[in-house]
């Protein structure tokens, strides 16, 4: 079903590693979704709307029948992490890059869309998304708020995550949660200030935030096997400034907060909420929170599951359930508007980790991600 010559993919390769060399961090995707919006021009695309929460695309193919519409999302941002790897087309963007493999994904979809160009579905629509601000959990509820949206509203998603560590080429594919939820909680204390050798006169944020440190690190349990894994984890700690003669009125904890649920991750945060409360309390201290970087589960549906399968068996790709991903994904919030699901690209067992400085895209899989896409694009829509 794979209509892409050699030539085909050695273009999108080479745009893959264009995309590379111009990473743009969440929510400032703009030169990005431009090449993208160029690139899929030539395919002659149906439709396309950009400036979907932000710097969204869906770049939009019809069949000739009515029918429903399947989506394959991307993601177009890159990461706050300088590049330390030395590929010919390194990041040209001074502190920025992308080490999670974006590029590569958005090259997959660009490989799907060249195939779409020469051979439209029989029916309904397929759909490229492209979401901006992934990284920080912010992209996909933009976009599916905007009422753009509604041009390109799927019945079905499907999407990748590459995945250093798992043997290349070989996919991981499970029904359920696929990613954990998680969000970080910002816990601020507000006391008063007093000269060192009185402490006595003000109010200090230092005992509240040495108890709950190891309270919060106690709400950590369970495990993905179980089903009733949560993970609370603490980033960053100040209280006051660095003088030696001033007893501190201000402090705060960054803690990040993970649950295997939803419905955990609501239970999680009340629990720490309440913690930091009962703590500011008993020290007279005032307290504020602020939630950031909040991630939903990625709950995979059993039909998206069984129809991604289906493709892996008929292309030949070799695939086993795998496992949980601690790590969120901001994917999730498909799910309200669509059947969806997600699975796991091996990008090798001993390639660099996502995040890593010295990450590049294997551009091996971009043939293999496509292949997998229309198949299940043409099993949906003919």
């Amino acid at each position: 079903t794979m209509p892409l010559t050699a030539p085909d993919f050695d273009a999108v390769t080479a745009w893959r590693r264009k995309l590379h060399a111009m990473p743009e961090v969440s929510g400032d995707e703009h030169q990005t979704a431009r090449e993208v919006i160029a690139f899929l021009s030539h395919t002659q695309p149906d439709g396309v709307i950009a400036g979907i929460g932000g710097t969204g695309v869906a770049v939009i193919y019809h069949g000739d029948e009515p029918g429903p519409t399947v989506a394959i999302r991307a993601e177009l941002d890159a990461l706050p992490i300088a590049e330390t790897g030395t590929p010919a087309w390194r990041s040209g963007f001074a502190g920025k890059g992308h080490m999670c493999g974006h590029d590569g994904h958005m090259a997959i979809l660009a490989a799907v869309g060249l195939a779409l160009g020469q051979k439209r579905p029989k029916r309904g629509r397929a759909v490229l998304l492209f979401q901006p601000a992934e990284e920080t959990g912010a992209g996909s509820a933009a976009m599916i708020a905007d009422h753009k949206f509604i041009g390109a509203r799927p019945d079905i998603t499907l999407s990748l995550h590459n995945m250093p560590g798992v043997p290349r080429g070989h996919v991981w594919l499970k029904t359920g949660t696929a990613n954990c939820a998680s969000q970080g909680l910002r816990i601020v204390f507000t006391g008063r200030t007093a000269h060192a050798a009185q402490p006595q006169t003000g109010l200090s944020p230092a005992g509240a935030i040495a108890s709950i440190i190891p309270a919060l690190i106690g709400l950590s349990r369970g495990t993905l096997e179980t089903g009733d894994f949560t993970l609370a984890t603490i980033t960053h700690v100040k209280i006051g400034e660095p003088a030696f003669g001033i007893s501190p009125a201000n402090g705060e904890i960054w803690v990040t907060l993970r649950s295997q649920t939803d419905a955990g991750m609501a239970a999680l945060l009340t629990a720490a909420e309440t913690l930091a409360r009962e703590a500011a309390a008993r020290d007279g201290l005032k307290i504020a929170f602020e939630n950031h970087d909040v991630f939903r589960a990625s709950v995979n549906h059993p039909d998206a599951v069984a129809l991604l399968t289906t493709a892996l068996e008929a292309e030949g790709v070799p695939h086993s359930e795998g496992e949980t991903m601690r790590a969120s994904e901001d994917f999730g919030r498909f799910a309200d508007v669509s059947t969806s699901a997600m699975f796991f690209l091996g990008a090798g067992e001993d390639h660099p980790a996502l995040h890593n400085s010295d990450y590049d895209f294997p551009d091996e899989l971009i043939p293999v991600g496509a292949r997998i896409f229309l198949r299940a694009i043409h099993a949906v829509l003919g």
